[in-house]
């Protein structure tokens, strides 16, 4: 029996069963770091990012992004570039983000998500880690561990509360 069905299945040519259109809100695949401070599992590194550094190259957000998701906290976080494995990803995020070398992380924590009138897809690669200090970098105009069970929904940019809330580090029910 052939079928009718268009399944996410994409490539470049056609083929069987394949399609090379994206869903008509877009299709993002993005890598985070939960960095966790060592000891205090409830205070993950977060920052706020200075809208003038160049959060085109190394976050994917273009400057009126960036301009308005300064004013809350976030997880360092990037979209993957074409080809880049999340694992790859993680490690860029950690060198142009936090100016760390590769340390260990736990993951890929692999979570989809799909929201808004048009269906808007994101396949979420979650890393976890723990560190003990963490420096500033010129990216973030503040970068410090923040108690997520003290901050306020309001108060974190991007929903990034919801990548917490995957890996139980953030509880909905207070938000």
């Amino acid at each position: 029996m052939a079928t009718e069905r268009k399944f996410s299945r994409f490539n470049p040519v056609a083929r069987p069963m394949t399609t090379h259109e994206i869903p008509e809100s877009g299709f993002c695949l993005s890598a985070f770091l939960v960095i966790g401070e060592t000891g205090h599992p409830e205070n993950i590194l977060m920052g706020h990012l200075d809208p003038a550094a160049p959060w085109d190259h190394v976050g994917a957000l273009d400057p009126e992004r960036a301009e308005a998701n300064s004013k809350g906290w976030m997880l360092p976080s990037s979209h993957l570039m074409i080809g880049e494995s999340p694992q790859t990803a993680a490690e860029r995020i950690l060198k142009e983000q936090l100016g760390l070398p590769a340390s260990p992380l736990k993951g890929p924590f692999v979570f989809s998500e799909v929201y808004g009138p048009k269906n808007h897809w994101d396949l979420e690669f979650i890393f976890v880690g723990e560190r003990d200090q963490v420096g500033q970098h010129p990216v973030w105009r503040e970068l410090s561990f923040v108690d997520v069970n003290a901050t306020p929904r309001e108060e974190i940019a991007r929903y990034h509360e919801d990548i917490l809330a995957h890996v139980g580090r953030w509880n909905p029910a207070r938000g």
